[in-house]
């Protein structure tokens, strides 16, 4: 998996769930599907055949005859974006934008098949902890790999401490790090904070201000030692359902 493709995953999967949502929430759930298919700009023809149902099927869902269950609805919202990605993912880019989610700065963004210990995530990611005093029972639900890089060029700071706070309880991994001050610094300044912080990047030392601020923080700070990036999204990935 490259960055690139997981960059993409991680926009498409955050679009799909805005648009599951909308369609789910809406008193009128079938007028919401044709709402949604009209603009992908995908003719009802196409997404029925990207689902594999008749046209007839696809347009009693739309005409309010039959009530979407779950099942239904993930399949219209990733035949619309299957259908978009194959005329290059203008409208998850647009849609993207619109709601403001980075699409460069998240590499990948997961949920764990089970809750995820301290110390089980220092073992994945073949972990090393900065310092030892870290609340009791420390769980983690799901992970979120930026490219701190990206981050720091490409989003305002409204965006970044958004994005942070927006993952409570995660684990928060940063990657291309060279000693770690500038994401502490964030993390520092962010109302809502991360459940463990896993560093990616230093190969001689971490800075002892990014540990200091941990510290204040009372979250853990773990540096991985795996040797790529790719690695390290691997192992987190085989702890979701996602392999």
């Amino acid at each position: 998996m490259s960055e690139y493709e997981s960059y993409e995953s991680f926009a498409a999967k955050a679009v799909a769930i805005r648009i599951a949502g909308d369609i789910v929430l809406s008193d009128s759930p079938g007028a919401a599907m044709r709402k949604w298919r009209e603009y992908f700009e995908v003719s009802q023809q196409e997404a029925a055949r990207s689902m594999g149902v008749s046209p007839s099927v696809l347009s009693d869902y739309e005409k309010g005859r039959r009530t979407p269950g779950a099942g239904f609805v993930r399949r219209f919202v990733r035949a619309l974006l299957k259908i978009d990605a194959e005329r290059g993912s203008r409208k998850v880019e647009n849609l993207s934008r619109a709601l403001g989610i980075p699409m460069t700065a998240v590499i990948d963004m997961q949920e764990f098949r089970e809750p995820m210990t301290l110390e089980d995530l220092i073992l994945a990611v073949d972990g090393i902890l900065l310092y030892p005093d870290y609340p009791k029972g420390v769980v983690a639900y799901g992970y979120t790999v930026i490219d701190s890089i990206k981050a720091i060029l490409e989003l305002s700071s409204m965006q970044f401490y958004a994005l942070l706070g927006s993952v409570p309880e995660r684990a928060v991994v940063f990657t291309r790090v060279t000693a770690g001050r500038s994401p502490m610094v964030a993390v520092r300044v962010s109302l809502v904070k991360p459940s463990v912080i896993v560093l990616h990047g230093p190969r001689t030392r971490v800075d002892f201000l990014s540990i200091e601020l941990a510290r204040l923080d009372r979250v853990p700070l773990v540096l991985s030692t795996l040797p790529s990036v790719d690695e390290l999204v691997a192992r987190l990935r085989s702890r979701t359902s996602s392999r």
